[in-house]
């Protein structure tokens, strides 16, 4: 016993050993840390500070070019106005009166005359400037011994330099009575000779604004010089304008360092330096403004830069003692989070595999063999369902029962597991009650009773429920709200519906039901709001015009929602879809008797008329139709047709002539169809058969043939088609 509590005492001294070697070898870990992380931390402090005063440099010069900018754009802007007022001298004060009202940033401007330029007036510069105390526009000459503007350099450079021209800052004795920068511009004639020179004054104010304080350093200070060295801004106002950058900065210690810096700033160089002084260093960065020679420089001492950083090393020291004692806690808590994270992370996976089982059991539900009815070839039929999520609230559902199609689509309202489940309780219910309802109306009616007794969370669901008897195309339909499907028959159009109200807001509704007609070849194209309402990057909507424009009579039902998915696909791009989308297409081929369809497309060559002779002779001979009613419809084809590729496309344009005919019974439709400029022969007026032919205005002999031979000739424009149909009845 003796022996293993000795052993157990030296098991946990050891233990403490090693935990104070651990302790001690984390201490020195953590203050060489310490120490390097001081110095990249000086280090990174100073390459901010760098940064900081480039880009305040920067801020700054961007400023004050805007204002240089804006002063040079008024100047242009009134060159030519000056020009014309050379030959108005008495308008020159007007013009300067202009510039100055109308722009706050200048305080004064002249139009001065070249001396001699005007034999009336040998010296002329009429002077308008903003009084700085009173706000007044006033107006003086600056024509003056005393003034003696030829003399000046805003004067003297623009002409010598013949352009443009920022004057060095000067307080404007005589003028505008204040420190300023002129900018001036030569003005020449309509002979092309320099004679006036126009100017715009502006007060440098504005530039000590601009140039400011420091907010990140407040001990740091800004200077602007000129480009003689003058004194601009400066935080000691006795030397604004009264000393040189080289005077002012004779006292410095560091002379040699002090001196290049100066001599940098005078050559509009850019740079950085740190200067010597007697009680601590400081940082020095400069740029220039390019277009009027000056230079700003930022002026930082290095107790401002580092001041902090060593109490930031005192409170890091202490903070690593109690990262020391708090090591276990965390270390604690580390592994409880890495427990949790665990915990939620087999969560979501078990959420994802529910929710991939929810989608499939989802999907179950809904029948997606295709064709449904092979053996039912009066019907083919094609249908889709993409959830915007891995559940959805659209659905669709058919089954046949007494030779009859009981189908019907529907959109729950929000996304997710709700509408899910909602979903499913509206196709139970739908199979349900069509099981043996042969109403539409009625079935609407039950199912919306049904959920409106149960609907707590006020979720309800937009229902269009159809049967269509497959014997003779009698489509019986009852409409709750949802969107209108399209019918594709002759035209496309919108099945006409009653909105009704969704199911489940109202238990009690009086559901309407109608009627309609599918012909052989006709299509019902049903879908929910996810696809017009499907939207791009640009938040455009796929919209109802472009969803019509695809739909053609043309294809099989798969072909129709394959082209509408890739359409869909390429207009959304991108972006994420938005909300649930179905599509159910239906098309009737069952003919009635005596009932067919046949179609011919030609080139719009004249040469190709003989195959619509054959065409129709084929049609004709299995019609049984007699000699003469043969010949008078092929000759009213004929003309129809050669009209069309003789006038319906511009010369040299290869185009094409459709031609459909519908046989129903005594009933003999043609329809003629182009893609050609618009045109209808029907608007042409009957020609005046008792007059002789050199009376007769030319045309409309076609369409009076044609009107003489068919029963009933009807023109429309329909989708960029002009489309003639010519109906003939036959015994």
């Amino acid at each position: 016993m003796k022996n293993k509590l000795k052993f157990e005492e030296r098991f946990k001294l050891n233990s403490m050993l090693t935990a104070l070697l651990l302790v001690i070898v984390a201490a020195l870990t953590l203050e060489a840390t310490s120490l390097i992380q001081y110095y990249y931390a000086q280090r990174g402090i100073k390459e901010e500070a760098s940064r900081r005063a480039e880009s305040q440099l920067e801020n700054t010069k961007l400023k004050i070019d805007g204002v240089l900018d804006q002063v040079e754009a008024i100047i242009r802007s009134n060159v030519r106005l000056t020009q014309w007022g050379l030959d108005h001298l008495d308008s020159l004060d007007m013009i300067t009166s202009i510039i100055v009202r109308e722009n706050p940033v200048v305080s004064g401007s002249t139009i001065a005359l070249v001396p001699g330029y005007s034999r009336k007036y040998p010296l002329f510069s009429p002077y308008t400037y903003l009084d700085p105390e009173t706000g007044e526009i006033l107006s003086r000459s600056l024509a003056t011994k005393e003034y003696d503007y030829p003399t000046k350099e805003w004067f003297t450079k623009a002409i010598e330099t013949d352009k443009g021209y920022w004057s060095e800052p000067y307080i404007d004795v005589g003028g505008g009575e204040m420190l300023m920068t002129t900018y001036s511009v030569p003005v020449r004639d309509g002979e092309g000779n320099v004679a006036a020179v126009l100017t715009a004054d502006i007060s440098l104010d504005w530039l000590t604004n601009y140039v400011g304080g420091n907010k990140v350093y407040p001990d740091a200070f800004n200077l602007v010089i000129s480009r003689a060295g003058e004194i601009m801004v400066c935080p000691v106002e006795t030397l604004v304008m009264r000393k040189t950058i080289q005077e002012a900065s004779r006292d410095f210690e560091d002379q040699d360092k002090v001196v290049a810096i100066t001599q940098s700033m005078l050559n509009g160089e850019s740079g950085a330096a740190e200067i010597r002084g007697k009680t601590s260093n400081s940082h020095v960065y400069f740029a220039p403004v390019e277009r009027t020679g000056w230079s700003m420089s930022i002026v930082i001492p290095e107790k401002e830069i580092y001041g902090e950083i060593k109490n930031t090393r005192r409170l890091v020291e202490i903070l690593q003692l109690l990262g020391l004692l708090m090591l276990v806690l965390i270390l604690s808590f580390a592994a409880k989070s890495q427990n949790q994270f665990k915990t939620l992370s087999e969560n979501k996976e078990k959420m994802e595999r529910e929710l991939e089982i929810a989608r499939n059991i989802q999907m179950a539900m809904i029948p997606k063999t295709f064709p449904p009815f092979p053996d039912r070839p009066e019907l083919d039929m094609a249908a889709a369902i993409l959830p915007a999520r891995e559940v959805g609230g659209d659905l669709y559902d058919y089954f046949i029962r007494n030779d009859k199609l009981f189908f019907c689509i529907g959109d729950v309202s929000g996304k997710g597991v709700p509408a899910s489940l909602v979903m499913a309780m509206t196709r139970s219910l739908f199979r349900s009650v069509a099981g043996h309802e042969d109403s539409p109306a009625t079935i609407v009616s039950n199912m919306n009773d049904s959920m409106a007794e149960m609907n707590e969370n006020n979720m309800f669901v937009t229902f269009f429920c159809g049967i269509l008897d497959l014997e003779n195309g009698h489509l019986e339909y009852c409409n709750a709200g949802h969107n209108p499907p399209l019918i594709l028959a002759d035209t496309k159009m919108k099945l006409d519906t009653i909105p009704n109200l969704p199911l489940g807001i109202m238990a009690g509704m009086d559901y309407q039901e109608q009627e309609a007609d599918l012909r052989f070849d006709d299509s019902l194209f049903l879908y929910t709001d996810g696809l017009t309402e499907a939207e791009n990057i640009n938040h455009e909507l796929f919209g109802e015009e472009r969803m019509s424009k695809i739909l053609s009579k043309r294809r099989n039902a798969e072909s129709h929602l394959k082209v509408i998915e890739e359409a869909i696909k390429d207009f959304v791009g991108e972006a994420p879809q938005s909300d649930d989308l179905t599509m159910l297409f239906i098309h009737y081929t069952k003919a009635r008797e005596g009932y067919s369809a046949h179609h011919l497309a030609l080139d719009n060559d004249i040469r190709q008329i003989p195959r619509l002779s054959g065409f129709l002779q084929a049609i004709f001979e299995e019609k049984h139709l007699d000699e003469a009613t043969s010949m008078g419809i092929n000759l009213a084809l004929e003309e129809a047709v050669t009209n069309v590729m003789n006038y319906a496309y511009p010369e040299g344009t290869i185009g094409d002539v459709k031609i459909d005919v519908r046989i129903d019974g005594n009933k003999m439709e043609f329809m003629v169809s182009d893609n050609g400029k618009e045109f209808d022969p029907t608007e042409r007026p009957a020609p005046k058969l008792d007059v002789s032919v050199e009376e007769r205005p030319i045309g409309g002999l076609g369409i009076h043939l044609i009107r003489s031979i068919m029963d009933d000739v009807k023109y429309r424009r329909e989708s960029g088609k002009n489309i003639l149909t010519m109906t003939k009845i036959i015994s």
